[in-house]
């Protein structure tokens, strides 16, 4: 896949986005060619082209970028319409629970099925991660300077619960009430048009997720590219939360509230993989926080923080989950 900003003769511009059929096998960690797999290469322009979703989506605040698109012998090109506006990494917390109200209001309604949407995300991805897992208990990799510094003393024992439940968590998320998801819900994903509307992209996972499992996606995603003080945490799960009920409740939706805000805990299991994988590289000499340098102290503090935080989240819903 390739993605590039093109200027037009008119100074005008557009996002020019390459897609190329993959031919490996239907269970690759690369895009595949089943439609029901998380990693679906096609799936994005089904989205942009159903016409139903994109009114369902309008009617709740929610906008797909327009989009043309060119069939190609060996893929898709995407031509998306460049949006202007406030992007999500500038979000203010008044931002955040718009986003999320519209997100509640889009997922009230039930959506029809599509042949192409994924079927068991949450669960295919957390789980193909490749990464040392052995580093969960390995002394040696938690006495790493990086790591005693910044990391609170009681995340490996809360992680290592969290692994240890890894099945009990999702096994609980499956069982919640079921929504269209966009399953790839975060900040660099959103933009807030100059009027107010919540422009969405890159579609390429949607399908079956628990009702608030998107939610519980874009509030850690925030804090883990430093996108949001993690500090702030709590304010930001809160408000998200609180905001995306109304937004459910504003549709017509008349469920239990405890359930949804048990997906968004639960559904923090998704970052399982992600300790082990900052375990080994927190000797690096450089470190990334989306694409970009960040500090490694104040990045390794910052995730610290907001893995406990995850870990909490998914110890409570074990604990609501067993009432």
């Amino acid at each position: 896949m390739t993605v590039e900003r093109i200027v037009n003769t008119d100074g005008s511009t557009v996002i020019r986005k390459e897609l190329r059929r993959p031919s490996g096998a239907k269970d690759s960690w690369a895009a595949s060619i089943d439609p029901r797999h998380w990693n679906y290469w096609h799936r994005e322009l089904d989205v942009y082209q159903d016409h139903e979703l994109r009114h369902q989506l309008a009617a709740a605040g929610l906008e797909l970028p327009n989009a043309e698109i060119e069939e190609t012998p060996t893929g898709a090109v995407i031509h998306l319409e460049d949006i202007h506006g406030v992007p999500g990494p500038e979000f203010t917390l008044d931002d955040h629970a718009e986003l999320a109200r519209a997100v509640g209001r889009w997922q009230a309604v039930p959506a029809p099925d599509r042949p192409w949407t994924s079927i068991g995300f949450l669960r295919d991805y957390s789980t193909t991660r490749d990464v040392r897992w052995d580093l969960l208990d390995d002394d040696a990799a938690w006495q790493q300077p990086l790591i005693v510094e910044t990391w609170p003393p009681h995340l490996r024992a809360a992680w290592r619960r969290l692994v240890d439940h890894r099945e009990d968590l999702l096994t609980l998320t499956e069982k919640l009430p079921r929504a269209r998801c966009h399953l790839d819900l975060w900040v660099s994903n959103v933009i807030r048009r100059p009027a107010g509307g919540m422009a969405a992209l890159d579609w390429a996972f949607t399908g079956d997720g628990a009702l608030g499992e998107d939610i519980g996606n874009h509030i850690p995603d925030a804090v883990f590219d430093l996108f949001w003080p993690a500090e702030r945490m709590p304010d930001l799960a809160e408000t998200c939360v609180e905001s995306y009920l109304d937004g459910l409740h504003e549709a017509g939706w008349t469920g239990d509230d405890t359930q949804v805000r048990l997906a968004v805990m639960a559904s923090g299991v998704k970052y399982a993989w992600l300790l082990p994988l900052l375990l080994a590289r927190a000797s690096d000499e450089q470190h990334q926080a989306y694409h970009r340098e960040a500090d490694g102290p104040y990045l390794f503090r910052q995730r610290g923080i907001a893995l406990a935080f995850v870990a909490e989240w998914c110890a409570e819903a074990l604990s609501r989950g067993r009432r």
